[in-house]
Formats: structure tokens, C-alpha cells, sequence
């Protein structure tokens, strides 16, 4: 494996899921990788190591009901912040947005902290004044 840049990384990370091809995520993902998704609120579902962060995006990937779009990336250094939409359903209402916190090592992801905004109402600061 040469060695890639985070931009080149979260590329190829990204095109998995618009591409609908799991087999970009080969050899991407590093055997220390932690991942945390945005569900179940509050912390979401930890996942550990490269199989098991591999088996979990794949098993997204490969979901033809669903459909991941980024909007934007920023890249600094080794971190990454992508913002997304995920849409879940047909719905006009059945979609979600995000933001995944990647970090990279050694050209491959070790990092990805998912969070999302909620589909249920959540009482602001303000509203306690």
C-alpha cells in the first residue's frame, strides 16, 4: 500500500458510498480504527477494529433504500469533517443531516465520529429561561 493523503483517503471514502462500491473501502480503513455512529442517541453504537468498521460502512454501502450525500469536506491536516444528507426513505421528510469527524493515520482511516441532527424534538437552553 503507498501511502495517501487524508484528501485522498476521504475521497475514495466518500465515493464508496455515492459510487455504491463497498470494494473502495478495501485497504482504507486502518486495524485500530474506532468508529461511532449517530445512533442510538445519546453516544451512538461503537464500533471497533478494521474488520468490524469495514463490515458496518459496507452493509450502508450496500443498502439500496438508503442513500448517503455528502455536501461538504474539509480537510486539515490529518483530521476531516464531512457534511452530510443521508436519506432514508421516499418520504419528503425521510432524510437526515450530519457531520462525520474522520481522522487519518498512515493513509488509512483510524477515526469516525458521526453525529446527527435528531428527528425529535429537543428542548433548547433558551427555552428553560
Amino acid at each position: 500500500m503507498s501511502f495517501r493523503t487524508t484528501t485522498e483517503v476521504i475521497d475514495r471514502f466518500n465515493r464508496a458510498f455515492t459510487d455504491r462500491d463497498p470494494d473502495l473501502l478495501n485497504d482504507l480503513v486502518g486495524e485500530d480504527c474506532v468508529m461511532e455512529s449517530v445512533q442510538p442517541a445519546p453516544t451512538g453504537e461503537r464500533v471497533e477494529g478494521r474488520e468490524a468498521c469495514v463490515a458496518w460502512w459496507r452493509a450502508l454501502v450496500e443498502d439500496r433504500t438508503t442513500q448517503f450525500e455528502p455536501q461538504e469536506v474539509v480537510i486539515a491536516a490529518d483530521r476531516a469533517t464531512i457534511r452530510w444528507h443521508y436519506r432514508y426513505g421516499t418520504g419528503p421528510a425521510d432524510w437526515v443531516s450530519g457531520v462525520n469527524l474522520m481522522r487519518v493515520r498512515d493513509g488509512v482511516i483510524v477515526e469516525a465520529l458521526g453525529y446527527s441532527k435528531t428527528a425529535g424534538e429537543v428542548p433548547l437552553a433558551t427555552d428553560h429561561a
